[in-house]
Parts: C-alpha cells; structure tokens; sequence
C-alpha cells in the first residue's frame, strides 16, 4: 500500500519546538547512607572478580556511576542504589547457576561488554513464557524515552521491582542506548551489541526483529529502521523526530556551513524516507503531540515516491504525547501480524536501497533481502540509489552517485547473468567479479584484497564523530610540547572528551601507550592528543597526513597558522589499520559537539566539525576548552582537500580507483 491512515490524516502541525531539560533536582544521600553504598560497592567489586558475568559486573558499574557523576535524581535514588548492589551481590553468589535466565513473566537485567570501549552496558529482555531454546522467536527491540532522571541504577531497579506482566510469546529486550542520546553514535551501537546479545540465546528468529519507541525512542526507530531497512521485519516509531532543521525550528537553527549541513544527511532520518520500499513502517501519533511531525514529514516525502511501499500512520485523536497503549497499542499489534506472517526472504526479488553515506549502506552485508551493496560514491553526502531485480537468474542492477559496487554473488543461486546500467557485466575466469568499479560511466570488475586507503568508503568515509562508533584507543602524550599554550589546549579538549564520554555515553575512555612504529596490527581506531614532539604516534603517522605541521609552522589545506595558538583537528584513514575493512586515525579531537549540547535537545547531537579544522584556542575560567573554528570542511573523495577540478581515471593497479588533477 503506498499511504495508509487507520484514521483521518490531520494537517501537518507547527514546527515542533524542543523542550527545554533543566538539570534535574538532586537528593544526595547522608553521609551514612553514602558510607552504606560505598561499603557494599566495595563487597560487590571485590565478588566481581570472581564472578566476571557481565550480567553480575553491571549492578557494579550501576553503583559506581550513579556515585561518580552524583545521579541522585529522586528521593528514591540512594535505596535504590543500594537494592541494586544487594541484587548484585545475591547474583555473585550464584553466578555458576544464572538463575535469573530462567525468570519468566517479567524482564530481566542483563550486561554485555562493549567493543567500543570495553565498558560493561546494560539492556533487559524479557524471555517468551514458553521459552525452548529449540524453538525460534520473535523478537521486539524497544527503544525509550528521553528521561532526565534516568541512570543505569534507576533502569535497573525499574526493571527489578516490576510485577509480572501478561503471557508474551516472543522476546522483548530495551535498550539502555548508553542514556539519552536519541540512540545516535555510540547510542545506535549500543542498539546492535544488545540485538546480538539476545541472538547469542540461539533462539531469535532473525527473519521477525521488530524495532518500536516512542519520543526519543521513536527518533531512534526512525534512524535506525531507515539507515538499516534490511535489518528489520518492520518498524514502529512514535513521535520523537526524523530532521533536525524542522525539529529545532528553522530560525533558531539557521544557515550552517556547508560541511554541516552535508553531515546533517547522517543524521536526518527523512533523507532516508525511500527506504520504506525495503521495510514496513507503522508509525504512531497522537493527533495533538507536535511530534506528530516526525511521521508527517516522511509521509509527505513519500507522496512523491511512486515505488510500492507499505506506509502506516496510526493516529490517535485527541491525545497529545503519549505513548500508544490499550487499543492503539492493539491496533499497532494488528499492522504487525500483517507483515510477520512471512520471513523476509534470503534473496528480495527486487531491493531499493537509498543512501547519502557508505555508513549507512544498508546494514550487515550478510543481512536478508539486498544483494548488491553500494561501498563507495562518486560524490559523497548526495543521494545514492542502488535497485536491484533479480529473477530467473538474471541480476539487473539500476545505479545513482554509485562508484564501487560490491555483488554478493555467493547469495545468487543459479547466477547466469549480470547487467549494471544496462552493461553487461563479462566473467572472469568462470565467475563474475565481486566487485565493480564505475570509471568514467562504464562498470568494471576489480580485484580488491584489502581496503583502499585512498578512497573513502565503507567503513571509511568520516566525519570525525564516526572514529567512536567502533572500536577506538586514546593515546594521549607522553612528552614535552612545543608549545605550552596549544599543549594546554589539546590537554583540555581530550579532558573534555573523557568528561563527557563518560557521563554522556557511560563509559571510560580507553585510554593507553602505542608504540610510534606503525604495526599493521593495530585493530582499532587511533584517538592522537598533542603534537609531533610530545606524542610520537603522531610524529610516526605525520608523514601519511596532508598536513605540514613543525614547531614552526602548520599547513592545513594550503594556509598557514601558528602552531603556538591554532591546533589542527581531523580524520583520516589509518593505511596499518587493517582490522574489520580499515581504522582511522583521529587528531585531537572526540566528539564534535559538546556538553551544552547533550544537555539540550537528542536533536543536536549532530557533526561541527566534518572531517577537518583549524582551531584556534579561546580559553575561559568555565570552558578551558572553548576555541574558534578559523576553518572546517570535508575532504573529497580520495581523502584529499577538495579541489576545483575532479577526474575520474581508472588505474588498473587493484586498490587505486581514482585519480585527481
């Protein structure tokens, strides 16, 4: 069905104005009470160490953060805190049985370690009632609200003082998404790492993940369900938003460099309204919530989408922003069932998938349905198409902006033919090639053994903020400067990024020494503080960045600053890093926004900076962090500053695709 309303459309509302959220009120705990918590967090470390479960270690690290960043949110904060250390210390003791999987009737409380940065996370699940890990499952990711008051402590003893709730025939987990950031960076792994924690049950039926959330929850679901429309049988977002302009408000949001408002097509789910062709959408609103305007924005994006699509807007009249439940909630449950009575096929017949960022192609290559994969775009951050029929053996692959073409042949049973544009595609030594290369309009087969460092794509394609979506160190400096000011300022900035990773996105920075001689062997992405004297991974990668940097004189896309006051910033493609398709190498920065922005809007955790800037330091008493931006952009497609003239040349040495003058 192309636009289906269960009941009358309403007019598209006002422009949504985001909340305010003041900090909330704290009710710290006496000096006895604290004594009591720091005791048992003490107890509770010390059993960890032998019951290293992360389902155990999680009620610990509940306890320690809500402790470190005084979360003392309500004036129930201090017993919960210590109800969760009790339960925590009752699971040490019975770490060997788990007895908590074999709960039924209401969720509970589990951990895993994240890859990004070793941090310990939680999420709950709740197992079907009638749990045999022989049988498969549906499975329904939950995202939540936004909640000032929320932390790992209040999430946990939430779930540990529920009562049981009604039969359930499938899993439900929520995710923690590492607090509030409308389930973006770090936050949308966190969504990933959980969903691949329940499937390590064996018992998730792949074919059935539904994903649902409401507000925040629900910007969440618009992101993730349309960057990953592969991913999942069908999405249910509600209200939340799907486009920062909008949401914010045009006026207050303003004209934003043009670096910025490229980067905004990761952020903005809108862009990625097309991708419905792939995934169901049921959306929920309540008819007088000005977050409605989340669904009507996409719902309006699509009028002019003529391709077949299953659109649902179940509104609920009257009702302002609340979440569905009782009859909406049914009504919801109904559009469900509609499309989970068949799994999602291996092979689509035919796919459409729409991207502006080889970040988002589409999902895992090994998820079902697509079987053509965009790597990399002739211009970046502009609208990518990839359409793909496949039938009687015969792949017909439709492209848009698509420079590097990955066809998962290895999913094509029968593959007789292969036709890219309207070219058909020659074997090559009795098989056709995995990869095609677009050189001047006309598609040839490459071999590609490792990734091409001269090329962005996936997983290589920036902006700096995407360094801390996988795996990442911090390598701070370990000698004397050049300059002390600028020393200062690189100290206050990597300050600044453990600060608020750890509050923000509840987790210590891993932080440690690599030695300065590259090693291919280095897995994760590089995070470099300092300059080439005092840390000397950058003097050893120095040579591979296109800057000019000496105690003297810094270069930076052919202008000149002084290194004493102007500090460079940026992302690039670390060539030793061969772990997972490649690893970056970050100068000088972590997240490009900062704290007065995780304390405002989820809608404004969007890029600054792109892929590149000159900062110049303007420290203060309260921000010792605080700088200008003298100059910020991206750099092209071959990891180079933009230049006026761009040649596309095919060069037939396997892992150099593209040739500038």
């Amino acid at each position: 069905m192309r636009s289906l309303s269960l009941l009358l459309l309403l007019p598209l509302v006002a422009v949504a104005q985001p909340p305010d959220f003041p900090a909330p009120k704290t009710f710290p705990p006496d000096d006895a009470t604290l004594a009591k918590i720091k005791e048992k967090t003490t107890e509770l470390k010390k059993a960890t160490e032998k019951a290293a479960d992360p389902d155990v270690r999680v009620y610990l690290k509940a306890a320690e953060w809500i402790v470190k960043h005084g979360e003392w949110f309500t004036d129930k904060s201090a017993a919960q805190t210590l109800a969760v250390l009790d339960a925590g210390l009752e699971r040490a003791k019975n770490a060997k049985e788990e007895p908590w999987l074999k709960v039924r009737g209401k969720a509970i409380i589990r951990g895993y370690v994240s890859k990004l940065d070793r941090s310990v996370q939680p999420y709950s699940v709740r197992f079907p009632d009638d749990f045999d890990p022989k049988k498969q499952y549906r499975l329904d990711v939950i995202l939540h609200g936004r909640n000032a008051t929320l932390t790992e402590v209040s999430f946990i003893a939430g779930k540990e003082a529920a009562k049981a709730g009604k039969k359930l025939d499938h899993f439900e987990v929520e995710v923690y998404g590492r607090g509030n950031n409308a389930y973006r960076w770090a936050g949308e792994r966190d969504v990933f790492e959980v969903i691949d924690a329940v499937k390590g049950t064996g018992a998730v039926d792949e074919t059935k993940v539904v994903l649902r959330g409401f507000s925040m929850g629900g910007a969440g679901t618009w992101h993730i369900g349309l960057h990953h429309p592969f991913t999942f049988a069908v999405m249910n977002p509600g209200a939340g938003f799907s486009t920062t302009r909008e949401y914010i408000g045009d006026k207050k949001f303003g004209t934003q460099p043009d670096y910025i408002e490229k980067c905004l097509r990761i952020y903005d789910a809108v862009d990625y309204a097309e991708n419905v062709f792939n995934i169901p959408v049921v959306a929920y609103s309540g008819g007088d919530d000005p977050q409605k305007l989340a669904a009507d924005l996409i719902e309006a994006k699509l009028k002019a989408f003529k391709e077949p699509h299953s659109f649902t807007h179940v509104i609920a009249p009257g009702l302002k922003h609340v979440a569905p439940a009782g009859e909406w909630q049914a009504k919801i449950e109904a559009e469900f069932q509609k499309h989970l009575k068949e799994p999602r096929p291996e092979v689509a017949e035919r796919f459409r998938l729409v991207t502006y960022t080889p970040k988002y192609m589409g999902g895992d290559p090994t998820t079902r349905g697509r079987w053509a994969v965009p790597f990399a775009q002739l211009k970046q951050y502009e609208k990518t198409v990839v359409d793909g029929t496949y039938k009687d053996g015969k792949a017909v692959i439709t492209t848009e902006n698509v420079r590097l073409l990955a066809v998962l042949d290895f999913k094509l049973k029968d593959l007789k033919a292969i036709t890219v544009d309207g070219q058909a595609i020659a074997r090559e030594k009795d098989r056709f090639p995995h990869w095609l290369e677009n050189a001047g309009g006309k598609w040839k087969g490459v071999e590609l053994s490792e990734p091409n460092p001269k090329m962005k794509h996936f997983p290589w394609a920036g902006p700096i903020d995407d360094a801390f979506t996988r795996e990442f160190g911090v390598v701070p400096p370990t000698g004397k400067a050049w300059h002390e000011d600028a020393a200062k300022f690189a100290d206050a900035r990597r300050e600044e990024f453990a600060k608020n990773w750890d509050k923000h996105f509840r987790g210590e920075l891993p932080t440690g020494k690599v030695s300065d001689k590259p090693s291919p062997q280095w897995g994760a992405n590089l995070v470099l503080f300092g300059d080439p004297q005092s840390n000397p991974v950058i003097a050893g990668m120095l040579p591979d960045l296109p800057i000019t940097w000496t105690k003297d004189k810094l270069v930076v896309n052919g202008k000149e600053y002084d290194p004493k006051t102007h500090l460079p910033v940026l992302i690039y493609p670390n060539k030793y890093g061969r772990s997972s398709g490649g690893t970056y190498i970050v100068i000088n920065s972590g997240h490009t926004f900062r704290e007065a922005d995780f304390k405002g809007t989820n809608a404004l955790l969007y890029p600054r900076l792109g892929d590149w800037a000159v900062l110049k330091a303007k420290p203060t008493k309260d921000d010792p962090a605080g700088f200008e931006v003298v100059d910020a952009g991206l750099f092209d497609e071959n990891w180079e500053f933009p230049k006026k003239k761009l040649s596309l040349i095919h060069i037939s040495e396997p892992t150099r695709l593209l040739h500038t003058s």
